[in-house]
């Protein structure tokens, strides 16, 4: 009897230790066929293509609200896609790689960038308006430089990395760190990351949640995006059935202290946590849905045409594209040979180019590209250095005719609008003009217009030179961040803006506008 127990005793730990083996045999590799793989790729491209069409027509048309006008649909207003910048600037990006191959550096995305022809904003017009004045990349991304940085841009340009790395977050993150700083920088670099590594997972996982749980995983917990989509993780399992309690409680906690330029102290907000949050609720809500997916995240607000895109593509990866809808990718096959504006791919195209990246990514991997399979090795989520950067807490917006400035010499108002113009700010295109504010705070935007025919400025800060305005941009870039500072100790300071016989040489004049400033007290 003795022997028996010890016996089955033996057995039952011989196959509790094959168990583990299998377990951990199992996490070592993962095996997708070829035609599945290439399947989820268009899934993904597809899903982004239709969620930008669906919302474009709602694109901050709903700003700190819950959007309850009617959405409609119809198969051929896909083509809307083509010329989408969440689309094009992406595939611009995928042309560096494909151009000069996977090792490409920032730098080499930054020259790409420079002297794209396409319209840009936020914090992409800010790093291209930085690159054509001789600021690299990373530093282009950096907030030292780029006021823009916690904005929404390279999370809407992300999902190509993801496509291209499918169960390889690791490799997700290397490449969103490379090409997410030339324009964004911590929680504006984590949007990427957060999107890519989602990507990544939805090649292999059934489970939305764990496919958010897994972006999740790719960027650091401590860091405001990461608290974010914790939180919306948390309403979920709480509240698994109510959206619309979900987004309010987003709404309650995250939508503040956005220190974008146009959004401080204002309902807009391109964020790039806020809209994230709102790609993870229609993840979670839609519960594998197509229509429900992309109805959720758009209904959610602000960005809501990248939105959608983002949440559609990744639910593309996971279902594929042969069971999207037809009512949903039935306008696809019609324009399937169309190029994206300002790019060299179709919908096929980029399909092919994505699919031959990853198969290079799982080779370099150490991974296997077989005959009709890909064997893919597992690799863990790791999180992203933490980096965060906070300039305070918006505190107040100065326009330029509020009694904290004074303008000396030659400055002339700045009138905008059609019929009924009205005066927006002060302009001065000779040297010597001075304005000067006065404000109370801890950092501070300084907000006015870059044109091409911009001039330079010195700025003073407490009576020492801190700076200089440059307010030339190159056409298509749409910046009005014409200097910032934070970390400042909360006191009172005088800000003072003295413009000068010069301009950059390309320009045209020797403007200098000057509109408002935003103003940040300490955290």
């Amino acid at each position: 009897m003795k022997k028996s127990i010890k016996t089955l005793a033996s057995l039952a730990i011989f196959l509790l230790a094959v168990a583990y083996t299998a377990a951990e045999s199992g996490k070592k590799q993962r095996r997708i066929s070829l035609s599945v793989l290439e399947d989820k790729i268009r899934g993904g491209w597809a899903g982004q293509m239709i969620g930008v069409s669906y919302g474009a027509p709602t694109e901050f048309r709903s700003k700190g609200k819950i959007n309850q006008d009617p959405i409609t649909w119809a198969p051929e207003r896909v083509s809307n896609a083509i010329q989408q910048d969440d689309l094009y600037v992406e595939m611009t990006f995928a042309e560096v790689m494909d151009s000069k191959g996977l090792d490409a550096t920032s730098e080499d995305y930054g020259e790409m960038f420079k002297n794209s022809k396409y319209s840009l904003w936020h914090a992409n017009a800010a790093a291209r308006r930085l690159l054509n004045n001789g600021i690299k990349a990373p530093l282009s991304g950096d907030p030292r430089y780029n006021a823009h940085a916690n904005d929404i841009d390279f999370q809407i340009e992300s999902d190509f990395i993801g496509l291209m790395t499918p169960g390889l977050p690791q490799y997700a993150n290397k490449y969103a760190d490379r090409v997410g700083r030339v324009m964004n920088y911590g929680d504006g670099l984590y949007g990427g990351m957060f999107f890519a590594g989602m990507y990544s997972a939805a090649f292999f996982e059934d489970d939305v949640r764990r496919v958010v749980q897994q972006g999740l995983a790719c960027i650091p917990a401590k860091s405001r995006y990461g608290r974010t989509i914790r939180d919306v993780l948390d309403w979920h399992a709480k509240y698994p059935h109510d959206w619309k309690k979900t987004w309010q409680l987003i709404e309650d906690k995250w939508d503040k202290d956005d220190p974008c330029p146009d959004g401080a102290l204002e309902d807009f907000n391109i964020d790039a946590s806020i809209n994230g949050a709102y790609v993870a609720l229609g993840l979670l809500y839609g519960s594998k849905d197509f229509g429900k997916t992309v109805e959720i995240a758009t209904r959610a607000g602000q960005d809501s045409d990248c939105n959608p895109s983002s949440a559609a593509g990744i639910l593309g990866v996971m279902i594929g594209y042969e069971k999207i809808p037809d009512f949903w990718k039935g306008g696809i096959p019609k324009l399937a040979d169309t190029k994206f504006q300002f790019t060299n791919y179709s919908f096929n195209t980029i399909c092919k180019s994505t699919m031959e990246r990853a198969l290079k990514n799982i080779q370099m991997a150490g991974g296997k590209v077989e005959a009709n399979e890909a064997v893919i090795p597992y690799q863990e989520p790791k999180a992203a250095k933490l980096e965060q950067w906070d300039p305070g807490v918006p505190d107040k917006r100065i326009a330029w005719n509020d009694p904290a400035w004074t303008f000396k010499g030659d400055w002339a108002e700045v009138r905008q609008g059609g019929n009924n113009p009205r005066v927006v700010g002060k302009n001065a295109n000779s040297a010597g003009a001075e304005a000067e504010l006065k404000f109370n705070g801890a950092g501070i935007i300084l907000i006015g217009r870059y044109s091409q025919s911009g001039g330079r400025a010195d700025v003073y800060l407490d009576g020492k030179k801190a700076g200089e305005i440059n307010a030339y941009i190159v056409e298509r870039t749409n910046d009005n961040a014409l200097w910032h500072t934070y970390g400042l100790k909360q006191s009172p300071h005088a800000l003072k803006i003295v413009t000068l016989d010069q301009a950059d040489p390309r320009s045209k004049g020797k403007n200098v506008s000057v509109y408002s400033a935003v103003t940040f007290r300490a955290r």
